[in-house]
């Protein structure tokens, strides 16, 4: 949440520099000019595929104009800005392309517990709305449903900021048509609660009771055992006040198999410390686009962006997640769920 301001301007400043390399080396043309309004009228559509026009179009104009500084500026300027507009293209298309496609991702994890094989069913960061509806949401579970899993877990932002009320509740309704062996599990993201929950038409609450009325298993820091041998252990999001690992694992029978359901990936240290066998996390849709996760994994924003880590006895696994954020491209990751096989 508090590294929001610095993304905006991020982006704000890559536009502008971009703006301004290109309007003084093309001689002030004044076709720059459109792009730069059309992104003040229509920011949310408009500011990514300009914000990488610009700055494609500047990095290529930069260095072609170190070898061709005799050419007219005109070949240079219409030259460089077509190979600009092609690479944006094929780069923003495909990444529209894995933002709005979901793949099945399996992992398999083993464990000396004795406890039966189980597969779950992990979906994260659908942000209703985003990339898919209602329907696309309800075409999406009954994919997950075909794959006959033992229970389905869904670790947090189910919802977006501008998801409509209709789209919540017809969701809510699927969630618990889902047929498992031993249910549907919910905990929280930043984007279902808190700051984002005032940008839409219905409250956190709201969507609380909606997925409890229809069975859904609404976990807020509380720990359910699932059959004999397994224990389901949800956490607040990190953004919300919570408690300790620690002290939630602290009546935990250390002979079952713990699944840990922790939205944001950022406390693997002392969720290894406190004996959580697997802890699932979404939150960082993989790194949204090239290079944020690299810059994330440098200053440690995360403690994983993408994948599988093993940290003593414990698995993390982050998913990149079904959707995205308030800009429909990813081509950091693809968009997933996760089917994942225990034994």
């Amino acid at each position: 949440m508090f590294l929001l301001p610095f993304l905006f301007i991020g982006i704000f400043l890559e536009l502008i520099c971009g703006f301004l390399i290109l309007y003084r080396y093309t001689g002030k043309n004044k076709l720059v000019l459109i792009p730069a309004v059309l992104c003040v009228i229509f920011p949310r559509f408009l500011i990514i595929p300009f914000m990488h026009l610009f700055l494609i179009w500047a990095i290529l104009y930069s260095i072609i104009w170190l070898f061709l500084r005799e050419k007219k500026k005109e070949y240079l300027y219409w030259g460089t800005g077509a190979a600009a507009l092609l690479i944006t293209l094929i780069y923003l298309g495909s990444s529209y392309f894995f933002a709005h496609h979901v793949y099945e991702t399996d992992y398999k994890i083993t464990t000396d517990k004795d406890v039966p094989p189980v597969r779950v069913a992990l979906i994260a960061d659908t942000h209703l709305g985003c990339c898919f509806d209602e329907k696309g949401m309800k075409s999406l579970l009954q994919e997950i449903e075909e794959t006959d899993p033992d229970m389905l877990v869904i670790v947090g932002d189910f919802v977006d900021d501008e998801t409509e009320k209709k789209e919540m509740i017809r969701s809510c309704y699927d969630l618990g048509q889902v047929k498992t062996t031993y249910g549907v599990f919910y905990v929280p993201g930043n984007h279902d609660a808190g700051y984002y929950s005032a940008f839409r038409g219905f409250s956190y609450e709201d969507l609380l009771n909606e997925l409890r009325a229809n069975g859904i298993t609404v976990l807020e820091d509380q720990a359910v055992p699932v059959g004999d041998n397994y224990i389901i252990v949800g956490r607040n999001d990190y953004s919300m006040e919570r408690e300790e690992i620690e002290d939630l694992m602290t009546d935990v029978d250390p002979d079952l198999f713990s699944i840990v359901l922790d939205h944001q990936p950022n406390d693997f240290t002392a969720e290894t410390e406190a004996g959580c066998d697997l802890v699932l996390s979404g939150h960082t849709h993989g790194g949204h686009m090239f290079p944020i996760a690299q810059i994330a994994e440098v200053f440690y924003i995360n403690d994983l962006t993408y994948g599988i880590e093993q940290r003593g006895d414990s698995t993390f696994i982050v998913t990149s997640g079904m959707s995205n954020w308030a800009i429909p491209f990813k081509s950091a990751a693809i968009s997933e769920y996760c089917i994942i096989d225990i034994s």
